[in-house]
């Protein structure tokens, strides 16, 4: 689109989005490519637009481990989806928010007159994390191409160490800074503020029930495409909802972070998954132009740091910081969505915001945050039952939130994230109707 224009718009517009099914990680054998996946439901969300692909101005996708060929992945996509040569597109990274993050820079731009329609959204395939070689066998590796005649590279040979791969994802999980794993700053998380292993598997019960109940009544399918590999399977909803889960099932489950006398399980943290969601943002130009019905009003993100260990409570500095901006207190958000990285996490920011001493001594508010009612908060479900592609989910909750208010009626929610390293992000989306 045309973006001579550089009139500040008092909004951006969330017009449509799509998500693929979010599937399990399951190793390299999975058949779809982090590109696939942005590609799928890319596709699919343009292919139903009253403009060509080439009318976009760019696209922003936020990807965490994108592959060795698939570098600047959302120039890949775009490429694929057949946007174009014109249409510029770039990739950004901040950890899980990376999704969130993609949206926020479409909306800065857009609210700034420097564009009008943008793709934005996050993809992440977690199956594909590569391995990656320890450095005692990287150093041999080099030295043997520096080897020079076969007497040389005999001797060397015979100097061999064993090597020793290890996942990049699980050395991605780790903050450098604090030397801890994202799970066992939620063991600190569930320490400070006294949840016990009981709160956390109930509340992940929960996850796994709310998130049945909404496929079965068919409140997903409106945000989810269809993906079919190259044999023809097809995969048309989220694999990782257990209706079947029960308390008892849940106590059985070892602590994974902290073992032996951990809390946080497989079964009360994220489940490791691959998918793709994209969210079309326009200016007011853009919807008058098109004749486009907008699902949402969305503005520009609160972000906020705070200590690694602390990580999982990011949700709360920057949902403080983002209600203070727009002059609401808690009582006035209809829905929120907050990712659920862990049980305990959530449990842990539902705590601290109504913590008079916490938001005080933390954030610097006079007083308690306020409460979240727990028939506003994930009303759905969460990454829990559904999953966490990490460079997805920031896109995912702002567009199912977007598509709860509305279903509801409501007039105004938040969406918000942890983010490993100690931030957090919270975006503010409003009904259009």
């Amino acid at each position: 689109m045309n973006t001579e224009s550089t009139q500040v718009n008092s909004w951006a517009y969330l017009v449509d989005g799509l998500r693929t099914p979010f599937l399990k990680a399951r190793g390299p054998g999975n058949p779809f490519s982090a590109a696939d996946l942005a590609v799928a439901a890319g596709r699919s969300l343009l292919l139903r637009q009253p403009f060509a692909p080439s009318q976009l101005d760019e696209v922003i996708l936020g990807c965490v481990v994108p592959a060795a060929d698939e570098a600047n992945i959302a120039r890949v996509a775009a490429l694929r989806m057949g946007c174009g040569p014109g249409v510029t597109a770039w990739t950004v990274q901040r950890n899980c928010a990376s999704g969130m993050q993609a949206v926020d820079s479409a909306v800065r731009h857009i609210m700034a007159g420097q564009a009008h329609l943008i793709l934005a959204g996050g993809v992440e395939a977690m199956s594909h994390a590569p391995l990656q070689l320890d450095a005692p066998f990287t150093d041999w590796l080099v030295g043997l191409r520096a080897c020079r005649g076969w007497r040389q590279k005999l001797t060397h040979l015979r100097r061999m160490p064993l090597p020793r791969p290890f996942p990049v994802l699980l050395k991605g999980l780790k903050d450098p800074i604090i030397g801890l794993s994202m799970g066992q700053t939620a063991e600190h998380l569930a320490h400070r503020f006294g949840i016990d292993r009981a709160a956390m598997d109930a509340y992940a019960l929960a996850s796994h029930l709310r998130a049945a109940r909404a496929m079965r009544e068919g409140h997903l399918k409106d945000e989810e495409v269809m993906l079919a590999d190259k044999s023809g399977r097809v995969q048309a909803a989220d694999d990782g909802p257990r209706p079947d889960s029960t308390l008892e099932k849940l106590a059985t489950l070892p602590p994974v972070f902290d073992r032996p006398w951990g809390r946080i399980t497989a079964g009360n943290s994220a489940q490791v998954s691959d998918g793709a969601c994209w969210l079309l943002l326009a200016s007011p130009r853009a919807v008058a132009e098109y004749n486009l019905t907008p699902l949402a009003r969305v503005s520009p993100a609160a972000w906020a740091g705070l200590a690694p260990e602390n990580m999982g409570l990011g949700p709360v500095h920057a949902m403080a910081r983002l209600l203070a901006e727009h002059h609401l207190a808690p009582q006035d958000v209809d829905a929120w969505e907050i990712n659920e990285a862990f049980a305990a996490q959530v449990l842990a920011c539902q705590r601290a915001m109504a913590d008079e001493s916490y938001c005080q001594t933390e954030i610097g508010l006079p007083g308690a945050l306020g409460e979240i009612p727990e028939e506003r908060l994930n009303v759905d479900g969460g990454a829990i039952a559904l999953g966490h592609p990490v460079g997805a989910s920031g896109a995912r909750i702002v567009l199912h939130l977007a598509r709860l208010l509305a279903r509801v009626g409501g007039g105004r929610g938040v969406a918000s994230l942890c983010i490993g390293g100690g931030q957090g992000g919270a975006m503010l989306v409003e009904n259009a109707a």
